[in-house]
């Protein structure tokens, strides 16, 4: 397996990273990721004109690639940067509006006239699709409640999970304004939305979605782990530099052999997340695609949370204070975990597959 980045994918990585350093400073950001509707809409305008969403969406309909690569290339420098633009939902958005036959909307997103956000989970299903109750009645009207949609404040186009005679269809909202949306920010910053749904008009998209759907959700999750591995690796450096600056006993605590231990433990946490992610990434489209994205997602999630414990204790008080930039990303590091399934979910989902393949 080839580790090392492509030309093109260094290109891309280079270019977006120095587009996110201008437009996600700390401070921009904290003026926006917890005030409706939840990111630097200036921004987002700019990044659409840069053609980043083309990297979602396969070159037949325009795009870049759309490889769990390209994805993947993308999100580490979200992670990186720190932002909490809605590029989750955009991408899930995307791919199943892609894989529907909706060309004329992906174009339109793709050229930033609207936005897209994909409702799945409800308040007690966090999972296992099965268990979706949000109904589609003979005129394709929705009822039910969805819960924790990405970037659902502001979207122009909701696509819905929802129960119907032959499965669990795929749907889409065009008229937003027909839909109640109870939308806040995530603790971590970023826009989330409860979606309630009583005879809501929705076209048809797919009558049997549940393939598709867990594709996309995995692409989604393999987005997230690469997330993690930029934001890690930021507050890994961030902490080195930290160390080397503050002084005890008249030398910087970077001296001292036991702190140098403990970032030597968070650093091979990164290169651990990096190598399982890159795993789950060359798995995506084969039949090892389930397994690998949720073992990604569970070894995460545990690195993640050391990672990010390990850098307050080593910070000090410094590194809980909301002016640090450290302590947002330790937050998102935590919240990471959480989306899409935890580690727990994924661990469950794991031995599920276990005694599939053994019965």
């Amino acid at each position: 397996m080839n580790f090392e980045r492509s030309e093109d994918h260094a290109m891309l990585a280079d270019m977006f990273g120095r587009f996110l350093q201008e437009t996600s400073t700390p401070e921009r950001r904290n003026d926006t990721a917890w005030t409706a509707p939840f990111f630097d809409q200036t921004a987002w305008s700019e990044m659409v004109e840069l053609g980043i969403l083309g990297a979602f969406v396969s070159e037949d309909l325009g795009g870049l690639g759309g490889s769990a690569e390209d994805v993947s290339v993308v999100f580490e420098e979200i992670g990186r940067a720190l932002s909490t633009d809605p590029y989750l939902g955009t991408l899930m958005g995307l791919r199943l509006l892609a894989e529907s036959g909706e060309t004329d909307l992906v174009e339109q997103i793709m050229a930033g006239a609207c936005r897209p956000a994909f409702a799945v989970f409800e308040p007690e299903i966090s999972q296992d699709l099965s268990l979706i109750g949000t109904v589609a009645d003979e005129d394709g009207k929705l009822t039910g409640r969805k819960s924790s949609v990405y970037g659902a404040p502001g979207a122009d186009l909701l696509l819905i999970a929802a129960r119907n005679d032959q499965g669990l269809g795929l749907y889409l909202i065009e008229e937003v304004t027909s839909v109640q949306v109870l939308a806040a920010p995530m603790q971590d910053g970023g826009g989330i939305a409860d979606l309630l749904l009583e005879g809501t008009p929705a076209r048809l998209l797919k009558a049997d979605s549940a393939e598709l759907i867990e594709d996309v959700l995995d692409l989604g999750r393999i987005a997230l782990c690469a997330e993690a591995v930029g934001a890690m690796e930021a507050l890994v450096s961030m902490t080195t530099d930290y160390l080397k600056q503050r002084k005890q006993f008249g030398r910087s605590i970077a001296s001292f052999q036991a702190l140098q231990h403990r970032i030597v433990d968070m650093t091979m946490w990164v290169e651990q997340a990096r190598s399982i992610t890159i795993r789950a990434v060359a798995s995506y489209g084969t039949g090892d695609q389930r397994r690998h994205t949720s073992m990604a997602k569970n070894l995460i999630g545990r690195a993640a949370e050391l990672c990010a414990e390990e850098a307050i204790q080593l910070h000090g008080g410094i590194g809980m204070t909301w002016e640090y930039p450290g302590a947002h990303y330790a937050k998102r590091l935590i919240m990471l975990d959480h989306q899409l399934g935890g580690r727990h979910d994924h661990a469950m989902r794991l031995i599920a597959m276990k005694k599939e393949s053994a019965s």
